[in-house]
């Protein structure tokens, strides 16, 4: 698995194509079955009024034995661990591309939020993980997971307004700049802010069956958190 840009989907199984074959049928890799396992997860996460996902569901799903599936994963929640660790992988390499190429703190802000509400878009069964709809009933480590990775983002969104407020600092003391930051810049509180603003839109994106696109006049909405 490896980061992809948000406008596509991010492709957890590799192709089988390159399993070995074995009686004239392609058999996957082992690599290869974990991904398929896990793209399947994501999947049926992706069904708006879908039930708690079972490891009978996902074994039928793929069409194997649920002792084929713990061959691969000791437990459901390593498969849980697995769709978090993929959300890490893409979100913070898009994060680590937005900061090395902007160099203005509240353009990365910007950057940095519309790409994860474009991330939940393209992705609504990971969203359901970000969530943490997904996780209920499950290890409670899963959800103490999702709380670093939201803790994560909230600190790359904090040293951004860092930067921010620096940059208003030196360019225009209290009165401001072109891009909305003012001297007295809270990082913290106005980081916050654009954490609770995501949340609230995976949210209620989720909670539409995904048809209220988390996307929708972000932009403008974002440019009003950040003056």
């Amino acid at each position: 698995m490896r980061p992809s840009s948000p406008d596509h989907k991010p492709a957890l199984a590799a192709s089988s194509s390159a399993g070995a074959k074995a009686g004239g049928r392609t058999r996957p890799r082992p690599g290869e079955r974990r991904a398929m396992i896990l793209q399947a997860l994501a999947a049926m996460l992706e069904q708006p009024k879908t039930e708690k996902v079972t490891t009978a569901a996902l074994a039928a799903k793929l069409g194997v034995s649920e002792a084929a599936l713990y061959r691969h994963f000791a437990s459901k929640a390593q498969m849980y661990e697995g769709l978090i660790e993929f959300i890490e992988q893409t979100i913070f390499s898009l994060i680590n591309q937005i900061t090395a190429q902007e160099p203005n703190g509240v353009r990365q802000v910007r950057s940095i939020a519309l790409m994860l509400l474009a991330f939940a878009e393209k992705n609504p069964g990971m969203t359901r993980v970000l969530t943490g709809e997904a996780l209920t009933g499950e290890d409670p480590r899963l959800e103490q997971r999702i709380t670093q990775l939201l803790d994560r983002i909230e600190a790359s969104l904090r040293q951004a307004l860092k930067l921010a407020a620096t940059e208003a600092a030196q360019s225009h003391g209290s009165a401001g700049n072109k891009n909305g930051a003012v001297a007295d810049y809270d990082p913290a509180l106005r980081a916050n802010l654009v954490l609770s603003y995501l949340l609230g839109r995976w949210h209620r994106y989720a909670k539409s069956g995904f048809t209220r696109k988390p996307g929708e006049q972000a932009d403008a909405q974002l440019r009003l958190i950040l003056q």
